[in-house]
């Protein structure tokens, strides 16, 4: 185990995450603090490296707490792409729930993917959305989830 203020947690940003239970796993066989950040209440496992975190109502309130919080010793777990850029430029290993991990590599195009589809629905064009989630993306994200810990305990 890392020292006290060194130590690797975990942040999820839990309203839409399919994949909580698997965190909970993982973050459990490698005894990391977790939070569940949601904007309201949510069943968690009772356990004290688990924490709820329940925040305000506001648009980006979820985002916002998990963005001021996230540093280069955590691991944060969204699809939301505007947040993972915020805690990749604070340094953060970011995973989305499919297993997809977003760096400094990858969140520019991932943000000019996600700003290209949104001015396409902004001016009524019918886009899709994302696939499906299927099962081979929970074993994908189980994957990067446990690379990025074994990363960052070196």
């Amino acid at each position: 185990m890392t020292e006290a203020g060194n130590a690797i947690r975990i942040f999820v940003d839990a309203d839409a995450c399919p994949v909580k239970d698997e965190v909970y796993r993982v973050a459990a066989r490698y005894g990391l603090k977790t939070f569940i950040v949601a904007n309201s209440f949510m069943l968690v496992p009772k356990d004290p490296l688990i924490e709820r975190v329940i925040v305000g109502a506001g648009m980006d309130a979820a985002d916002n707490w998990i963005a001021e919080h996230a540093t280069p010793r955590d691991v944060v777990i969204t699809a939301d792409i505007p947040l993972a850029a915020r805690c990749v430029k604070a340094g953060a290993s970011v995973i989305a729930p499919n297993g997809r991990v977003l760096n400094e590599n990858s969140i520019g195009m991932a943000l000019a993917t996600r700003n290209l589809m949104q001015d396409l629905r902004d001016s009524g064009e019918t886009t899709r959305g994302p696939r499906p989630f299927a099962p081979r993306d929970r074993s994908t994200f189980l994957s990067a989830l446990d690379q990025a810990i074994v990363r960052l305990k070196r």
